[in-house]
């Protein structure tokens, strides 16, 4: 899907303009040179604690977790596993800082972000692993972090909302935790990359060459095949139903809009309640290169008021 400048949306045509020129494609080289760079640990936020926190994974090796909670927090609130996005191959937790301390200001809630290995550093399934230890500790500990035991809840971005969607799927069939809400935005679903959206798609930010790139180092030697299973691709699943109410967004110009299309469509066919927007003229991660952008605005509204929904009418009581 070749697009041209004139698509996008006018408030978001310089930083797009802007991105390209600086990094045009994401090549298997620039994202191991990209991984190795950190978000710098300054958090300014009065109204809101910063804890890191480190659990052990079962290997014996330390699993990193940024912790974020209201100072002055109203009893037990919701607990909000987040995870950062990359293609699986970039990113740190601290990049996510703003989207975080909307969803705290929005309506209170504990945010547990984890910083899983990235595949540079191991494929799948790590960073799968990495999530899921971090869901359950989450869990155990919800007493202790002031959490709500029934209102657990995963979201992300990009590769974030990929995993997102991988954890749910994952935790479903585990039986070990019950989640109350899911927030995969704009998701880096399907490896195949065959959609009209996916192929030849050449946007700012995110396009197909470096989407491809990011899949082979994710998926290692299972890349190409047909033993991708759907805890690394979500976009392969076969069974949607039982997976918790969903809010997600996509901009129509993206590598991921069909792929987060059919996702959706998948999960409204299992019955699962779905909040979804598409916001055109738009590239991938448009309200994070331009959040003051009305298109931006409109995304960020929409993500807020739909988490806000969610603290208010879903609830996932856990079985032990």
């Amino acid at each position: 899907m070749k697009i041209r400048f004139n698509q996008i949306d006018k408030e978001l045509r310089f930083n797009g303009r802007l991105v390209r020129l600086l990094n045009p494609t994401f090549t298997e080289g620039r994202l191991r040179l990209f991984a190795k760079l950190k978000y710098p640990p300054i958090f300014k936020d009065k109204s809101i604690d910063f804890i890191e926190n480190y659990i052990t994974r079962a290997d014996g090796s330390n699993l990193r977790l940024c912790i974020y909670k209201p100072k002055n927090q109203k009893g037990d609130v919701p607990g909000v596993l987040w995870l950062h996005g990359g293609g699986y191959a970039i990113g740190t937790p601290e990049q996510s800082m703003s989207k975080l301390m909307r969803l705290i200001n929005a309506s209170q809630c504990v945010i547990i972000a984890p910083d899983y290995r990235l595949s540079t550093e191991a494929p799948y399934p790590a960073a799968l692993e990495d999530s899921y230890t971090a869901l359950l500790w989450m869990k155990d500990n919800a007493s202790a972090l002031g959490i709500r035991e029934d209102q657990l809840m995963i979201g992300g971005d990009s590769a974030g909302g990929g995993l997102t969607a991988a954890l749910t799927l994952y935790a479903r069939d585990k039986g070990e935790v019950a989640i109350a809400f899911q927030m995969p935005l704009y998701p880096m679903l399907d490896d195949r990359m065959i959609s009209e959206s996916a192929v030849d798609n050449n946007a700012p930010v995110w396009n197909s060459k470096s989407n491809t790139n990011a899949w082979k180092l994710y998926l290692g030697d299972l890349f190409g095949t047909a033993k991708v299973p759907s805890y690394a691709a979500p976009a392969r699943a076969e069974d949607f139903r039982d997976l918790p109410p969903t809010a997600t967004f996509v901009g129509d110009l993206e590598p991921f809009r069909d792929e987060t299309i059919e996702y959706v469509e998948n999960l409204r066919k299992a019955d699962v309640p779905v909040e979804f927007k598409i916001f055109k003229g738009c590239y991938h991660g448009f309200e994070q290169i331009c959040p003051n952008a009305n298109v931006s605005k409109q995304a960020i509204s929409f993500f807020l008021s739909s988490y806000k929904y969610a603290v208010d009418h879903y609830f996932a009581e856990q079985s032990y």
